[in-house]
């Protein structure tokens, strides 16, 4: 699946949201939040290799995935304007990267996980199992093992509601794993870092950090407000929710989306 439209835009008669997924996700994980939005001009992208087919030879790189992300916004540009980009996880990464190298590209961003592009963030325990060789393929090869129940469970102990879960359990097979494995060891410090030092032109677009409180795997309670000031983006901070806030909470996560929409 490439994008998933709909027909008439709300907010502005150019334009488009388009959500990017991070890792180990698809779309699905936005369904419920475009669900409470009160526009219908969304598109959701489907990043290579997670739930769908990766083109040949793919290497499955942070910079690849980058490149990727920026013909697919050059494609919807094409048809709707410059867009209104919302993204989670590794949407959050390549959707910054994106907009770094073409601003031109966007009208404005909503982004969680930005604290990632701090000079001073760690990867988290298990990006740093994934990031090891040997260690990340036994991590995977233990996932693979398990019946596609006992993943869902084990995505709902993480945070995932369920049904959620077993929508993306399903997926997980060994092309997710080979690219889940690259993309992370292609960014491990400082390549993240310098994705990060190059962020500034994405300050002349109004921008959003999503804080959610209770996410383990953001870079801390710090790092994002401290990029988010850096480009001169508002903050929203979404207290008690975890990770996976736009299912955990949509209708809040909706009314933030929108208030920051209508005032940009």
């Amino acid at each position: 699946m490439a994008t998933e439209r709909s027909a008439r835009p709300t907010y502005d008669d150019a334009m488009a949201a388009v959500f990017v997924h991070g890792n180990p996700e698809t779309p699905v994980i936005w369904e419920p939040l475009i669900a409470a939005l009160d526009r219908d001009d969304t598109v959701t992208v489907q990043l290579p290799g997670f739930g769908c087919d990766a083109p040949q030879g793919w290497a499955a790189t942070m910079d690849e995935y980058a490149d990727w992300l920026v013909a697919r916004l050059e494609e919807i540009t094409a048809d709707s304007g410059p867009v209104d980009l919302v993204g989670h996880d590794w949407g959050s990464h390549l959707g910054m990267r994106a907009i770094s190298q073409r601003p031109e590209l966007v009208t404005s961003w909503v982004c969680d996980s930005i604290g990632a592009l701090h000079e001073d963030y760690v990867w988290h325990d298990l990006a740093q199992v994934w990031q090891t060789e040997g260690a990340g393929e036994e991590f995977f090869a233990g996932m693979l093992a398990l019946s596609v129940q006992d993943r869902a469970a084990g995505l709902v102990a993480a945070g995932v509601p369920e049904p959620t879960a077993a929508r993306i359990a399903t997926v997980v097979d060994e092309e997710m794993v080979r690219c889940v494995l690259a993309l992370y060891r292609s960014a491990a410090q400082p390549a993240l870092a310098r994705w990060g030092a190059e962020i500034g032109p994405a300050g002349t677009r109004p921008g959003l950090c999503i804080r959610a409180t209770d996410d383990p795997y953001s870079g801390g309670s710090n790092l994002g407000p401290l990029v988010a000031k850096r480009l001169g983006a508002r903050l929203a901070v979404l207290e008690g929710q975890g990770h996976w806030w736009m299912l955990t909470a949509p209708s809040g996560a909706a009314a933030v989306l929108e208030a920051f929409w209508s005032s940009r």
